[in-house]
């Protein structure tokens, strides 16, 4: 809330400078604001007075989006990649499809990987733990497990979070 929106008898305030100015009545604090070309701005409205402080408002919300701006251009959004294997996978492919669980971890994204089972291969579902097994210790210096291998309908899954640098 500011200047006029303050519904208090009386306010603690602070001044433009961050210097405490004591306890005074809420027209006494707006004048003192408006006297600087200021607005007066309640801080802490659940205080006993309320912490009202003298400010420029539009210079502080500029500079609030500014930071929060600058925040949300720092961040990393991690994405999951999926990567297929088959039970009957051959070499070629699996390293292929390595490649692809390598670079995905390179760039910061989690990897699930999957191990998909057609018709009678899922009573065979040890294959499908091996390769994933296998996939997990080939990557064990670049990631960590986030979640076990474990059947889930056709398909095993397991997935892998980069580690932190």
């Amino acid at each position: 809330m500011i200047n006029d929106e303050i519904r208090a008898k009386e306010v603690r305030l602070v001044g433009a400078e961050g210097e405490q100015i004591g306890i005074k009545p809420i027209r006494e604090a707006l004048q003192m604001a408006i006297d600087l070309n200021l607005d007066l701005v309640n801080v802490a409205p659940q205080a006993k007075p309320p912490v009202c402080r003298i400010m420029d408002y539009g210079k502080f919300r500029y500079e609030t989006q500014k930071k929060e701006k600058e925040a949300r251009k720092n961040q990393k959004v991690v994405d999951i990649k999926e990567v297929w294997f088959r039970a009957n996978i051959e070499e070629h492919d699996y390293q292929t499809k390595f490649r692809n669980v390598i670079k995905f971890l390179g760039e910061g994204d989690k990897v699930k990987c999957s191990v998909r089972f057609r018709g009678r291969e899922i009573t065979h579902a040890n294959i499908g733990q091996k390769i994933l097994e296998r996939v997990k210790n080939e990557v064990a210096d670049i990631s960590v497990v986030e979640r076990q291998p474990k059947l889930e309908g056709r398909s095993m899954i397991m997935i892998l979070a980069p580690k932190a640098q």
